[in-house]
């Protein structure tokens, strides 16, 4: 496929030779990823990382004296940097491992449960991943605390007058989207983290969308904690990242009991070991940390201004062109969004679309996207979900919207 040149300037046809399974065809037809949103895809030189580490310096970290268990140990605390250096956290021992966003909110969400009180609250947002719901819920049915939600508009902005008139003294957590990943709005966080910390409440931004689109930075945020996931970010599945302002991570208790999070055992008493460590219990993702690192390395190589611009690029190219359908609705339409378009045509519902266009060799993805909340808003059973990266193209951009078409006219 001849890649035609772009408005930004941004040399996707070199990007894309770093990509091995951009060539691969699905159903006789050339694979077109559109579902970066899910997870996104894993270029040559982190692929060649995993295989390095298996291949030379396999052990487990932190406890050998040996030589290979030292460099495995070097590499992975150098990923450590590699993130801390990335989100511009203040010590590299607010950076913990965790198995990725999910994980890491239930860190926080079981450490809040020892520290929140009966009758206390607890704020998230109507465009939350079902992540970012239930562990609250889970934490309110533990202690009395109150679960109270943001509503949304129309256009799938959050109400930020209704957000100030929810908080009060009785405010402890607030908890949104960078990002949502069912619609792609960019949401005001750093107003919602000045207006929760007016009220002394602790704010954490799950970022596993905003972090392959935006380079957040936590001092300048002043966000308490922030989460992210390798997946999203041409890393391996299975790693990601709980970032925690140190005052807050030592008040939290460990959230897992075991090797590694200790510094003494004995049946009468243990004690815990010292940050990063006492949330990091047993063996962890050894080699997915140390590829983390290396997806960082490369996605800071190609400039996240750069890779910005240019998705914001596809995202206009493809609005354009879908909203020539007759019928198509696209839900989601801030000002501020990354390169998500979610979207129906009439009553066509989205799964029948998703599998048509699959024949086709194009990759999207339909339902409600672990966001029931937001497709009940718009009573809808759910949406087409087309996600861009940096390595996609308006040319298959041009193949995604012949292929919707036919799906349409198919369905009609």
């Amino acid at each position: 496929m001849k890649v035609a040149s772009t408005e930004t300037g941004f040399d996707v046809e070199t990007v894309r030779k770093d990509f091995p399974i951009l060539s691969r065809k699905v159903n006789g037809y050339p694979l077109v990823y559109f579902d970066n949103a899910a997870t996104s895809q894993t270029p040559q030189q982190v692929i060649d990382t995993i295989v390095d580490y298996y291949s030379r310096y396999n052990a487990n970290i932190h406890r050998g004296v040996h030589s290979l268990s030292q460099e495995a140990t070097d590499a992975y605390e150098q990923a450590r940097l590699k993130i801390r250096k990335h989100f511009n956290a203040a010590k590299s021992h607010e950076i913990i491992f965790t198995a990725g966003t999910t994980h890491a909110i239930n860190l926080v969400a079981s450490g809040f449960s020892a520290l929140i009180k009966e009758g206390e609250e607890v704020i998230v947002s109507a465009l939350e991943h079902h992540s970012n719901i239930v562990p609250w819920q889970m934490l309110c049915e533990k202690t009395g605390a109150v679960l109270k939600v943001i509503p949304m508009n129309d256009n799938g902005t959050l109400n930020m007058n209704e957000f100030q008139n929810l908080l009060s003294e009785k405010t402890k957590l607030v908890f949104v989207n960078h990002v949502s990943n069912a619609l792609g709005t960019v949401n005001p966080v750093k107003e919602i983290i000045e207006k929760a910390h007016g009220v002394g409440a602790a704010v954490l931004l799950d970022g596993a969308q905003a972090a392959p689109h935006i380079k957040a930075d936590v001092q300048e945020l002043d966000v308490d904690f922030y989460t992210v996931s390798a997946h999203k970010m041409c890393g391996p599945t299975g790693v990601g990242v709980l970032y925690g302002k140190e005052e807050w991570l030592k008040k939290l208790p460990p959230y897992q009991g075991g090797g590694e999070m200790i510094s003494t055992v004995t049946f009468e008493k243990t004690t815990y070991a010292d940050l990063p460590h006492k949330f990091e219990a047993g063996t962890p993702n050894i080699c997915g940390g140390i590829a983390f690192g290396a997806a960082l390395d490369y996605m800071n190589g190609i400039g996240f201004e750069k890779i910005a611009a240019y998705e914001h690029e596809l995202l206009d190219y493809a609005t354009v062109k879908l909203l020539e359908i007759e019928g198509l609705r696209i839900y989601g339409t801030s000002e501020e969004k990354t390169a998500v378009i979610s979207f129906n045509i009439g009553d066509l519902h989205p799964y029948d679309i998703g599998t048509i266009i699959d024949k086709l060799g194009v990759a999207v993805r339909t339902g409600h996207h672990c966001a029931q909340p937001v497709m009940d808003y718009y009573k809808i059973p759910g949406t087409v979900r087309a996600s861009f990266a940096f390595y996609n193209t308006k040319e298959e951009i041009d193949i995604f919207i012949e292929a919707v078409k036919r799906a349409k006219n198919m369905l009609s």
